[in-house]
């Protein structure tokens, strides 16, 4: 919040002197008459500009600057210091009589040239065969690992971290996954998702209250279990942002993974290039294969949505949908597999009854 208001004072004041300075230009070129409107009309437009917009773009460049950063070596960064201070160098010795040209351009040049040669120096010895401080310092940056809040992330681009999103808690199946061994690394509960159960399990509606009310006892026994280990993540990340929004950008500063069963997430994060452990995949990934031509003992429990059809369910929860079955609803009977249908929502299978 200080830092945000700071920026907000810094590029209001910039934006507004900017504004100034213009607005006495106008008016020298054009006739001292318009000096009042153009300069406090371009000062104020500049502070309001500068209040408004510095916060957004300055934690943009940031982060941008940041994820361009991860991936490059402390040497690479090195000699990019080197070519920009020369750019400099050469930029001042230019600046000298360039600055004697009468007019603003005798100030805009010089700075000008002080950015473009300061940006080129660093692009030119940023470039990997002109890397002096290679043999210097180590690569192991390289082959490592890079640190972010204290979290370190691999060579492979992920920390070994998995953030819990609200949904994955509440559908109550990570505990079994972890409990079976099969959930690896460590597992962060961000506080603003802690916050989001919290408010579930306080919801008026019964069936929420129940679902948030599990939730936080599956999270307890996450917190009881050895064979994971298990972090609240205590920081204040983007207040006025979604959950889910939160999540995606956290994810990708920390190099960690997102554990949830919402969809949107799901796809949101993949176009990010988040890693997503989505619960329902591994669910549907190791059902049992039925291949056409098997045979199984079904029991019937519905009609199904086409005339004759009835409805099964296995033990898993798959649907299987029986030709000609209508009529023994409420009762087993045998079927034989002719189809097996895979779809984003999970797996149908198609089957027809046993003749004898």
């Amino acid at each position: 919040m200080f830092a945000d208001i700071i920026s907000r004072m810094i590029g209001g004041a910039i934006l507004a002197t900017g504004g100034w300075r213009l607005g006495e230009y106008i008016a020298d070129t054009w006739g001292p008459e318009l000096y009042a409107p153009w300069v406090f009309g371009l000062t104020i437009g500049g502070t309001i500009v500068g209040l408004a917009v510095t916060p957004w773009l300055a934690s943009r460049i940031i982060r941008n600057f940041v994820d361009q950063t991860h991936s490059v070596t402390t040497s690479r960064l090195l000699s990019s210091a080197v070519g920009l201070v020369v750019g400099l160098i050469v930029a001042l010795l230019i600046s000298i009589p360039v600055s004697r040209v009468p007019g603003w351009l005798g100030v805009a040049l010089p700075i000008s040239l002080s950015l473009f040669l300061a940006y080129l120096g660093a692009m030119i010895m940023s470039a990997p065969g002109r890397d002096m401080f290679k043999r210097i310092v180590p690569d192991q940056e390289i082959k490592g690992s890079s640190t972010l809040n204290g979290i370190v992330a691999s060579s492979n681009g992920y920390s070994g971290k998995i953030l819990l999103d609200t949904s994955a808690i509440i559908d109550g199946r990570i505990s079994g996954i972890s409990a079976a061994g099969f959930l690896q690394g460590t597992v962060l509960i961000p506080r603003f998702v802690l916050d989001e159960l919290r408010h579930v399990a306080d919801s008026s509606d019964t069936m929420r209250r129940n679902r948030g009310r599990r939730g936080l006892e599956i999270l307890n026994q996450l917190r009881q279990e050895t064979a994971v280990h298990t972090e609240v993540l205590d920081i204040e990340y983007k207040n006025g942002m979604e959950v889910d929004a939160k999540l995606v950008d956290l994810a990708k500063e920390l190099h960690a993974s997102i554990m949830t069963t919402d969809y949107n997430l799901n796809r949101v994060a993949q176009i990010e290039g988040i890693l997503v452990l989505n619960v329902n995949e591994l669910a549907n990934s190791i059902k049992p294969v039925l291949l056409p031509g098997e045979e199984l003992r079904l029991m019937i429990v519905q009609e199904g949505k086409e005339i004759g059809q009835g409805v099964g369910f296995l033990e898993d929860g798959t649907m299987v949908v029986v030709e000609s079955a209508d009529s023994y609803v409420n009762q087993e009977m045998d079927v034989l597999v002719t189809r097996v249908l895979q779809t984003a929502a999970g797996c149908i299978i198609f089957a027809q009854p046993k003749r004898s």
